[in-house]
């Protein structure tokens, strides 16, 4: 491409023989076009030059461009370039054709010449302001609509390729290199102008080239430099030995290198500025805008953001505060009015719930205190320990005596729980010290006679250990003792035992443990419904045990579907949130010591939790997931908690209707704000519109200033 040079004014007689005289040598060689006196070469290139000229009719100053190499290729070369001109006469920001010299040799055409130089010698003082920038590159883009309009792409746009009238309006020119849309052969552009999947031999045309260079463009006005060209790009193109491994290394370069980013720290770069050029910049053309129309849409739309700001602060600021000023003020009042709401609620609810667990509490206390009663009634029998001493000092051959004793008071106590209408055990056993289980009601042999010393309910240890695996050292317990759950080896159901040791008759050995087992699931079961049912809510009562905070029973079980999703291990493994225990321990310290007050002397602790986890959520999600209202009561002298909740979102329906219904009104009332703001912004618009667009203009450089340069073609 030619090399930029002074531009020569419009000479008087004395400065154009001065002229003359300094550069004779050079105008020795200088072409000749009918009609026109040739003053000065502007520029060189690898098909032609272009020279300085006026027109002898009209003293006016224009440029031609000769062919000087190969004829044949200079008609064909000037043919393209002519008819892309010719096309585009019509277009204000394309330099015109004024002439064309076909069968001249060498051929030539001449174009108008534009006084103010190219935007390279423009950029050799460094970047533009970036309004200045964007009003280049407006034009620019109008151009290329008017070109991509026509079916023409330029596919060479570069700062060397737009000159400047005598107003600093940008003009493109040097459509040597161009193509019409529907044309198959690819063009070269300039290298870091020109779009990574042009650089190819085979490429074909297309829109978005134009686009990519566009932005490169734009980049260059902003930060000084082309994208990625830096000394080491440069040198490793300029060693490359031929063309198509030059393009190779320029396609590498381009989609190895980091993205550009220099232009985002420029001052006066705003975020949409910056997208823009990145766009235009992204290396998969799909990325890009799909042509120059729409580079210039984006552009006009920043452009008249930035011009409506002050009308924003003016139509939007006052009116604005005062919507945020109503939106404050009513979400203050509606925050307020809820809060209150829900802490009643809340209160409410935890005042039920206490009242509640209460009645579970005791009711399952007295349940097991029964239980417990009539077995250390049944244990404290003579005539039962002398028949168990007896049957053991035979090694348990003959059962006959005790086992009599214990069935009979079994159906005893199962009649009259019958006629009570409460839940019979599951069965009676009775184990020797060392754990072998020698009778059990009902029958099942295959337990008769194997050893449960790994059970809770015969060492009283809190713990389950394995068969097989009990330490040394385990013995029988010596107080009456509730177990932990386990799963029977006869039923497979979880169920829990009381157990009572069986004294010698001189009080001092124990020589058999006699026990009861329950379902857990029998538990809560007769007083479900009117717990549940009490004052029209509907609850959810759990019992859970402290030693290992496991679920021993829980109403959502009597759920046939959640129980037939449950196996017997998941159900072992339900235990409370990890989360939740530690401010279950804390709440009862305090609250057994009641605070900073006088120690609390009633035997019940109530805690209650606003964000319970209910441990069915891991089984029903649906069911049982989500917060729940919960407060907690130990069951008497056990190490049983008892758990009476509500789901949260149940309790604070009502809450939740008037909230709705608060900001239903809220929402009217800033719509209604909002109304006023958009009549007012309607106006606003509507003067804005009638204004129109400003239109950019800049002073011309004084004469001396300028410089010119017209490019080459290809």
């Amino acid at each position: 491409m030619s090399d930029v040079l002074d531009a020569t004014p419009f000479q008087t007689d004395e400065a154009s023989e001065r002229s003359r005289r300094l550069s004779e040598a050079a105008l020795a060689g200088a072409p000749h076009a009918m009609g026109f006196q040739v003053l000065k070469k502007l520029g060189e290139g690898a098909y032609g030059a272009v020279w300085l000229a006026r027109e002898n009719k009209t003293g006016k100053q224009v440029a031609i461009k000769f062919y000087t190499h190969h004829r044949g290729l200079d008609w064909s070369l000037l043919n393209r370039e002519v008819e892309k001109l010719a096309l585009l006469y019509t277009s204000r920001n394309i330099v015109r054709l004024i002439d064309v010299g076909w069968q001249h040799d060498p051929p030539y055409y001449v174009m108008e010449y534009l006084d103010n130089g190219s935007l390279s010698a423009m950029l050799q003082d460094g970047p533009l302001p970036v309004d200045e920038a964007i009003r280049i590159v407006r034009s620019i883009c109008q151009a290329l609509v008017h070109a991509h309009g026509r079916g023409v792409l330029h596919c060479d746009l570069k700062p060397a390729n737009v000159l400047l009238d005598s107003d600093f309006e940008p003009r493109l020119c040097d459509f040597g290199q161009s193509r019409l849309s529907n044309e198959q052969n690819p063009a070269l552009g300039t290298l870091f102008y020109m779009a990574p999947e042009q650089a190819d031999l085979a490429a074909v045309p297309d829109a978005r080239w134009d686009v990519y260079a566009l932005g490169a463009l734009l980049y260059h006005l902003l930060v000084g430099e082309p994208p990625y060209r830096t000394p080491e790009a440069e040198a490793r193109l300029h060693a490359a030995p031929s063309l198509e491994e030059r393009l190779k290394i320029y396609q590498q370069l381009v989609r190895e290198s980091p993205r550009p980013t220099a232009h985002n720290h420029v001052r006066g770069v705003d975020r949409r500025l910056a997208e823009i050029v990145d766009r235009c910049l992204q290396l998969n053309p799909d990325r890009r805008y799909a042509n120059a129309q729409a580079v210039l849409d984006v552009l006009y739309i920043r452009d008249r953001q930035r011009r409506l700001r002050p009308l924003v602060a003016l139509g939007g600021i006052g009116p604005g505060l005062l919507l945020v000023a109503m939106f404050f003020l009513s979400k203050n009042l509606m925050d307020s009015a809820v809060d209150t709401a829900e802490e009643n609620l809340t209160e409410r609810a935890f005042e039920a719930q206490v009242m509640s667990a209460n009645i579970v509490s005791r009711s399952v206390e007295r349940e097991l205190q029964d239980r417990m009663d009539e077995l250390i009634e049944v244990a404290a029998d003579t005539q039962l320990r002398a028949a168990i001493a007896a049957s053991a000092d035979r090694g348990w051959s003959d059962r006959e005596n005790f086992q009599q004793i214990l069935e009979s008071t079994k159906s005893t106590v199962d009649r009259r729980r019958k006629e009570q209408g409460r839940e019979l055990d599951v069965s009676w056993l009775l184990v020797d010290a060392q754990g072998f289980q020698r009778w059990r009601d009902p029958l099942e042999p295959a337990t008769i006679d194997h050893n449960f010393s790994h059970r809770d309910y015969f060492h009283g240890r809190d713990k389950e250990y394995k068969p097989g695996h009990v330490p040394e050292g385990i013995q029988a317990i010596m107080e009456p003792h509730l177990s932990l759950a386990f799963q029977s080896a006869v039923t497979k159901t979880n169920i829990i035992a009381m157990t009572v040791p069986v004294w010698d008759a001189k009080q001092e050995n124990v020589i058999a443990v006699l026990g009861r087992t329950t379902n857990l699931g029998q538990l809560l079961s007769q007083y479900e419904v009117s717990i549940r049912g009490r004052d029209g809510i509907h609850r959810t009562i759990a019992i859970v045990d402290r030693r290992n905070w496991r679920l021993l029973d829980h109403s959502g079980l009597k759920n046939s579907k959640v129980r037939a999703e449950l196996t017997s291990d998941e159900f072992r493994a339900l235990h409370l949130d990890e989360s939740i225990i530690p401010r279950i321990e804390e709440a009862e310290e305090q609250a057994k010591s009641g605070g900073s007050s006088t120690p609390n002397t009633d035997r019940e602790v109530r805690i209650s939790l606003e964000d319970y986890q209910d441990p069915l959520a891991i089984i029903s999600p649906d069911d049982f997931g989500g917060d729940w209202l919960a407060s907690f009561c130990p069951v008497g002298l056990t190490r049983w908690t008892a758990i009476v909740q509500e789901r949260k979102a149940t309790v604070l329906q009502p809450v939740y209707e008037m909230q709705q219904q608060l900001v239903f009104y809220a929402w009217l009332g800033l719509s209604v704000g909002g109304l006023v703001v958009a009549g007012l912004w309607y106006f606003v618009l509507r003067a804005i519109n009638e204004r129109g667009i400003r239109q950019w203009t800049r002073s011309p450089r004084p004469a001396s200033d300028r410089l010119t340069s017209h490019t080459d073609a290809k």
